[in-house]
């Protein structure tokens, strides 16, 4: 984890229809994430688009397909493909989910959250420690959005500190995740933050969701397909003030506005980073 360079910046997860105008951008306080399995390809122009923008931009890997709680590896192919990935761009972040996604021979397309048991932690450290050994260096893992409340002989925090402490990763805290948990199932993201040890903390996402309209309207979706709501930045806010200035990533996967509509959401972001920076000094 080097979350060092990224500092008080905020970034912008990016999307194909937007390599030009990101290639044109001459601010140097921007950085960007892609969804590393986007560019599991053997060549060809999104390729060279990510060659171009990480000549002039710092670059994150996230990823959405490791399933890293799964039981074995199911993926060596995929970890195998990270690792080209990773030694030739040597993104300045490397980042998975902490959920799972496969069962048998089924693969859901699906980030679902992990039963908090320390089997299902066992599993999680095994998962992390193949995708590390695999790249060569440390990774954050991302909370879940949680869409029931299970019983746990975990919570969630502690859980995923365990993780931390086991494996030498680090935490992205994703304060959309938090919300739509907090939303769905109750959970206390005051208390989640007093939890968490800020020095394992190397980013913070941000989003908006959707409503289910199919189930009940108060069941919150993580659908990445509108602004960040008001709520979501009041969170932040706090997010940044129990974990410092670390670099704050705005995600955009659904409905994808205009660059300048996602310049304008990032410039909220950087706008309370740097309060936070001018505070502190």
């Amino acid at each position: 984890m080097n979350a060092l360079p990224l500092k008080g910046l905020a970034g912008i997860n990016l999307k194909p229809q937007h390599y030009d105008e990101a290639l044109n951008l001459t601010d140097p306080t921007y950085w960007f994430e892609v969804h590393t399995e986007n560019y599991f390809v053997e060549g060809g122009p999104r390729l060279d688009y990510l060659r171009k923008l990480s000549q002039r931009f710092p670059i994150s890997f996230h990823g959405v397909g490791a399933s890293l709680g799964n039981t074995f590896d199911r993926f060596p192919k995929h970890l195998q493909q990270v690792a080209q990935l990773v030694k030739e761009f040597n993104p300045t972040l490397v980042s998975e989910h902490a959920t799972w996604s496969a069962h048998q021979n089924n693969y859901f397309a699906d980030l679902l959250p992990l039963p908090k048991t320390k089997l299902a932690l066992q599993q999680l450290c095994d998962g992390i420690d193949r995708y590390q050994n695999a790249i060569g260096r440390s990774i954050l893992i991302e909370n879940p959005s949680n869409y029931l409340d299970f019983t746990s002989e975990l919570d969630e925090p502690d859980f995923l500190m365990e993780a931390v402490y086991k494996t030498g990763c680090g935490l992205l805290v994703d304060v959309n995740n938090l919300y739509i948990s907090h939303k769905n199932c109750g959970l206390d993201i005051i208390d989640y933050f007093s939890r968490i040890d800020p020095c394992v903390v190397g980013e913070i996402h941000i989003a908006g969701f959707s409503h289910d309209a199919h189930f009940t309207d108060s069941l919150l979706i993580d659908s990445h397909g509108a602004p960040v709501d008001d709520k979501v930045w009041h969170y932040l806010e706090l997010a940044l003030k129990a974990f410092g200035a670390v670099p704050v990533l705005l995600e955009r996967d659904d409905n994808i506005p205009s660059f300048n509509d996602l310049r304008a959401e990032r410039e909220t972001a950087q706008t309370l980073l740097n309060s936070l920076i001018s505070e502190v000094i």
